[in-house]
């Protein structure tokens, strides 16, 4: 495939992405796709065979969680493997706000294209529960429910994605990415009680 090929091919998802989060998938045409990439409508077709497959070629070429074995190293220990996800699942919610958005309208709508979202991100929170049990049993995390303990973690990464709605309680101005993560992992590790202070493994 040629130089140009990918460069349009990157438009087409690139206008996807952002108009699926703005309109919804079922709310945008092929046609708005295109001419919001500037490309001719038969070229999503021609590259990807439809509508549902720029879908499904969004997570491909923009979703981080099919990377999780270049972080292999970092699993053998269940401490630091928790900090690298939630290292990286707090950069990937700031960096791509757009993809979170169409994570949650798909969710929130039951729709088909759930299964492609649970291919890529169930994973990711697969790691995560691997990484629980792990800590537990090498007695470095205490908690009484596994299923529990994941949609808290979960809860504490994914719940202030929508920082506008509780704007009038914020105090503090714009958080940082380093400030993001780093309280969440230290108010992940705290309430996985694990030995010693928490801001030591940071």
């Amino acid at each position: 495939m040629s130089a140009s090929e990918l460069d349009i091919k990157m438009k087409i998802l690139q206008a996807a992405k952002k108009l699926f989060a703005k309109q919804g998938f079922e709310g945008t045409s092929v046609r708005q796709i295109c001419e919001e990439a500037g490309a001719n409508v038969a070229l999503v077709s021609y590259h990807f065979g439809g509508k549902d497959n720029v879908f499904a070629a969004l997570f491909a070429n923009f979703f981080p969680g099919g990377r999780l074995e270049d972080y292999e190293a970092y699993f053998d220990d269940p401490i630091v493997g928790i900090k690298k996800l939630v290292e990286e699942v707090t950069r990937f919610r700031l960096g791509d706000p757009e993809l979170v958005m169409i994570i949650q309208q798909e969710i929130f709508k039951h729709s088909a294209r759930v299964r492609v979202i649970q291919a890529n991100v169930l994973p990711v929170w697969q790691k995560l529960r691997e990484l629980l049990e792990l800590g537990r049993q090498r007695g470095v995390f205490r908690f009484r429910s596994l299923d529990n303990t994941m949609f808290f973690v979960m809860g504490t990464l994914l719940f202030h994605k929508n920082t506008d709605y509780f704007q009038p309680l914020l105090t503090e101005g714009s958080q940082t990415f380093e400030d993001m993560y780093r309280d969440a992992a230290v108010y992940i590790l705290r309430g996985l009680d694990v030995p010693g202070k928490a801001e030591d493994y940071l």
